[in-house]
């Protein structure tokens, strides 16, 4: 009997289907798989490798009505088979001074994927993020709220275990009081 829910558990598991996930071109990865819609902006990232810490911007959104709330500590990234969360803004801000060159980097990225993609429905607040920078007047947050239209958008900072160009990442998120309200995204690497 335990052969045959083996044998039933890896026919199903492997039946799940993968991420569905757009390439929208420009760096930019498009996922309405979930309860959580999201785009992932690697502009920064393609051109970052080599860096210690790798920076995504990510806008998030609902498939539905649903207000979701989502923590630091429920955002992960899957690399070859591993899960991987992100640095505390402690950790970041003792090991990493790229994070202005990051941003000034993604503010001159071309945006046009991002703007003709789905995301362009929702409305992000403005001055919150994950990672704040000091030299700008953003509010550190350690959640992101979403509500009907109303999205979130944050740079996601993750430690870089080696990333090399065609390699493929997946970055999930869910909400902090309903684990099964989630979402993810494929990236790849340009």
């Amino acid at each position: 009997m335990s052969i045959a829910i083996s044998v039933l558990m890896c026919l199903w598991l492997t039946a799940l289907p993968p991420v569905q996930t757009e390439d929208l071109g420009q760096g930019v990865f498009y996922s309405s798989q979930g309860a959580i819609v999201m785009a992932v902006d690697a502009v920064v990232a393609d051109q970052k490798l080599d860096q210690p810490y790798i920076m995504f911007m990510v806008y998030l959104g609902t498939s539905g009505n649903a207000n979701i709330k989502v923590k630091r500590e429920d955002v992960t990234m899957s690399y070859i088979g591993q899960e991987y969360k992100m640095p505390s803004v402690k950790e970041l801000n003792a090991s990493y001074h790229g994070q202005q060159n990051d941003w000034a980097l993604y503010a001159r990225g071309g945006k046009e994927s991002l703007i003709l993609s789905k995301m362009r429905y929702w409305r992000y607040q403005a001055g919150t993020d994950f990672f704040p920078l000091t030299s700008q007047d953003i509010l550190g947050v350690s959640e992101g709220s979403l509500a009907g239209n109303l999205g979130f958008r944050t740079r996601l900072y993750f430690k870089n275990p080696g990333f090399k160009k065609g390699d493929e990442i997946v970055i999930q998120v869910k909400d902090a009081s309903d684990p099964e309200m989630s979402g993810s995204c494929a990236v790849k690497f340009e």
